[in-house]
């Protein structure tokens, strides 16, 4: 394998390049990034850097002098891929070849259809939009976002900590019952009562309104999910149940789609992301896939899933990058369970395994009121998932436990 083409500049795109190098890689490497940012991080954007704690320069997931040996094309979209020789047409009308290719393409913010063009409202995926909404809450006044998840929450509360009126506002009736199931969930939701911060649960959202531009001569205009006109600065989010919020900002936190559009007709197997085996390979020889776009074969589950996570990022493309490097010849280490964390209030949530499947869940240190405890999932007795609230050391024995007993039952230990 003489050249390797990396498509995504973000972290899991920067670690399978760096993958590639420590494992011995050492030919053409291609780099390619729809944004003109060299590779950041994307945690600080909901928290230190949206509340001006940090700068831009804070972000960069680039060492000093950190020599990767890369051509950056950076700027540009890939919008194609021909598998049959690997090569890669990109929206500026160039095309890249490569003996082996890296998808790490990423997931985009969903929209609320319909609100496109109305000032005030956000999504928080990239730097550009982070720079947008820091501006935006530096106005001060009403916040209202839509979606409970770690990253509405994250923004909740950045945001009441920088003085604004805050609501959340959640169509399921559990924030976060996905990920950590509905009695942690319903335990990590009241961070938000005791900060101050107003939460709607088991209520969607219609549409939003606003103000028309100056010199319309339009009093008022609205933005349904039907797909009315979107003009002016929004001015209330407006609910199923026929309440309406008042809103100076909006921040859309509705989740992600992976970014696989440009692969549409190139043979590679997609479904809500790349399908890829346990080790990232793909169905095309030569093309692996890593990073949020992945929807990599879970033996723990006996289904493909996306691990939408930064640990998951930084370390899965080393499986991929010896999948690619050998052929799928060598069989790499299994990744550890899925790990994630989040800040919110000042307090820090770490989770790992998989709550899903879990027939019980018990608080085993601290007590679940004073906002600091270890909780244990098991299933059938045996432990598959954990939750540390304010609780890190011995919430990481745990994660340890938990990576040994599934390196044991996949036979690699």
């Amino acid at each position: 394998m003489k050249s390797v083409a990396v498509v995504g500049a973000s972290l899991a795109g920067l670690s399978a390049a760096r993958a590639l190098r420590a494992q011995g890689y050492d030919g053409r490497l291609v780099i390619i990034g729809d944004e003109t940012h060299r590779p950041y991080d994307r945690p600080p954007l909901s928290k230190e850097f949206l509340a001006g704690q940090v700068g831009e320069s804070d972000l960069a997931l680039e060492a000093d002098g950190e020599e990767l040996g890369a051509e950056w094309l950076l700027g540009t979209r890939a919008v194609g891929l021909d598998s049959a020789d690997r090569t890669i047409r990109l929206a500026d009308g160039r095309t890249v070849r490569a003996d082996g290719v890296v998808v790490a393409t990423g997931a985009a913010a969903r929209t609320l259809p319909g609100s496109q063009g109305l000032a005030g409202v956000h999504v928080l995926r990239t730097l550009d939009d982070a720079r947008a909404l820091r501006e935006d809450l530096a106005r001060g006044g009403r916040l209202v976002v839509i979606g409970g998840g770690f990253v509405g929450a994250e923004v909740a509360s950045t945001a009441r900590a920088l003085g604004l009126d805050v609501t959340v506002v959640e169509a399921a009736p559990t924030p976060l019952a996905g990920p950590l199931g509905t009695a942690m969930g319903a335990l990590l939701s009241a961070l938000h009562a005791d900060h101050g911060v107003r939460l709607l649960c088991g209520v969607g959202v219609q549409g939003l309104s606003g103000d028309a531009p100056s010199g319309t001569g339009i009093p008022h205009a609205e933005a349904t999910l039907n797909g009315g006109r979107a003009r002016g600065r929004v001015k209330a989010v407006l609910l199923d149940d026929g309440r309406s919020l008042a809103a100076d900002t909006v921040v859309v936190g509705v989740g992600a789609r992976p970014c696989v559009d440009w692969l549409d007709g190139s043979g590679v197997a997609l479904e809500n992301g790349v399908l890829c085996d346990a080790a990232g390979a793909t169905n095309v020889p030569g093309v692996v896939a890593v990073g949020d776009c992945a929807a990599w074969y879970d033996p723990a589950v006996g289904a493909h899933r996306r691990v939408e996570h930064w640990t998951g990022a930084r370390e899965r493309p080393a499986a991929a990058v010896t999948a690619l490097l050998s052929g799928g010849t060598a069989a790499p280490e299994p990744p550890r369970p899925p790990y994630f964390w989040s800040d919110q209030y000042g307090v820090r949530i770490q989770f790992a395994g998989y709550a899903a499947g879990a027939d019980s869940v018990t608080v085993e240190e601290g007590a679940a009121d004073d906002r600091s405890f270890l909780a244990v999932y098991r299933r059938a007795e045996r432990p598959v998932a954990v939750l540390g609230v304010n609780r890190t050391r011995p919430f990481m024995r745990w994660r340890r436990q938990l990576s040994t007993v599934a390196a044991r039952e996949d036979g690699s230990a």
